[in-house]
């Protein structure tokens, strides 16, 4: 079917469900799944929420009513709320393990709200039953439905070089010691990094708000930016454990001293209150940027940060080429971009009030701060200011995980 079609089918059926009880959607259902032929069972499977043997139960009851052989039994309406509980609520606890398990295997584009593992039904089926979980690979495909995981076709998403060998083990890697982080409950691990510049002023933005008919916002008919207004520099930082964002919202350079302070702004009005015994703070973050693992001036800047706090700061890159897998991208900028979408950012007050306002069903919480410094760039760190800073790498992977010691030597930045 064309997706015009798709579209068509959609409004027909979704018109009609409200009113019929559990008997006739499923008679329904299945009508147009016969309608459709080859491929209809599964497509309406996926467009409605109804299981393909649900499906294949109505299909043969339309063969007895219409054959004139109807049962008692296929007169029944089951009562509502009859019938087994989902898994879910039979085994609390195993979605939670589920996605513990695919976390480190999620692929495609995490910016969307769509997303799928590379691991198979079976073996995320076996892995939960060695847990203690009673479950099947069908019940697997279930559940990952319920956590908005799906099988799609490929998409390709072009890269200047080639995978690092070590791609899928630095993921693995980072997400073992988020989880280690997760279980001590005192440490924070934050994912941080700079959104977009966005222009400030009357411009369109992306997105549809709803407006009166034929009567949309009007905004200017060009991009250049306005050199009184400026651009702005959102840098976040995303606590995994709390889902809350916080945006230093800059009106400066993108620089590593604009990261770093970002995230020195986070610490003292809220990491410290929420975390008060903390010894370590844990940030992961992309390779390339201000905050990228070759940056001299980003690991100067953390050692003054280490040395105020007298806090250890572990740094975790992801791999070149893997940005968008930073939870900070899907877990918060997407949701930014949802709140401001359609809406011109027409002042500084207005930015700071949309990101503010920025939640989820999931009960994210955002709040943002304006950074009026001016930041200065081309910022040279020697080699004999880099050996003052107190960085010890990990075995695996040194140039992309490692810690920064509060250094207390009297030679420190």
């Amino acid at each position: 079917m064309t997706e015009i079609q798709i579209k068509k089918l959609k409004e027909r059926v979704e018109a009609i469900l409200p009113i019929l009880n559990e008997l006739q959607r499923r008679l329904y259902l299945a009508a147009e799944a016969k309608a459709i032929g080859y491929g209809g069972k599964k497509l309406i499977s996926d467009l409605f929420d109804i299981s393909q043997p649900t499906l294949r139960r109505g299909l043969k009851e339309l063969e007895e009513l219409n054959s004139q052989e109807t049962s008692e039994n296929t007169k029944k309406i089951r009562r509502k709320g009859g019938g087994r509980k989902p898994k879910w609520e039979e085994q609390p606890g195993i979605l939670e393990a589920l996605k513990n398990l695919v976390e480190p295997y999620i692929l495609g584009d995490p910016m969307s709200h769509l997303t799928w593992v590379s691991k198979s039904l079976m073996k995320l089926s076996n892995q939960l039953t060695d847990l203690g979980y009673e479950v099947s690979h069908s019940t697997v495909k279930e559940l990952l439905k319920k956590l908005g995981y799906t099988k799609q076709a490929n998409k390709k998403t072009l890269t200047v070089k080639e995978s690092d060998p070590d791609r899928n083990e630095q993921f693995e890697y980072i997400n073992n010691k988020v989880n280690e982080a997760h279980e001590g409950e005192i440490n924070p691990v934050i994912s941080v990094d700079a959104k977009k510049k966005e222009n400030v002023g009357n411009f369109k933005n992306n997105g549809k708000t709803y407006q009166e008919k034929g009567n949309p916002t009007e905004v200017l008919d060009h991009d250049f930016p306005i050199e009184e207004l400026g651009k702005v520099a959102p840098y976040g930082i995303y606590d995994v454990f709390e889902n809350r964002g916080f945006v230093n919202v800059g009106i400066s350079k993108e620089t590593a001293v604009f990261a770093v302070e970002s995230i020195r702004r986070w610490w003292n009005e809220e990491g410290e209150i929420i975390y008060p015994q903390a010894s370590e703070i844990i940030i992961t973050a992309d390779c390339g940027g201000s905050n990228g693992n070759r940056i001299r001036l980003w690991k100067w800047e953390l050692q003054k940060f280490a040395n105020e706090t007298g806090i250890t700061i572990r740094v975790m890159h992801y791999p070149p080429g893997t940005s968008k897998w930073n939870k900070i991208e899907h877990r918060l900028f997407s949701f930014i971009s949802i709140a401001w979408g359609g809406i011109p950012l027409t002042s500084l007050a207005v930015i700071l009030s949309l990101i503010n306002s920025t939640t989820t069903e999931s009960g994210l919480y955002v709040s943002s701060t304006l950074d009026g410094n001016t930041y200065e760039t081309g910022i040279k760190i020697t080699d004999e200011q880099l050996a003052t800073v107190n960085l010890v790498p990990d075995e695996f992977h040194g140039e992309w995980n490692y810690r920064i010691f509060p250094n207390l030597s009297e030679n420190r930045p």
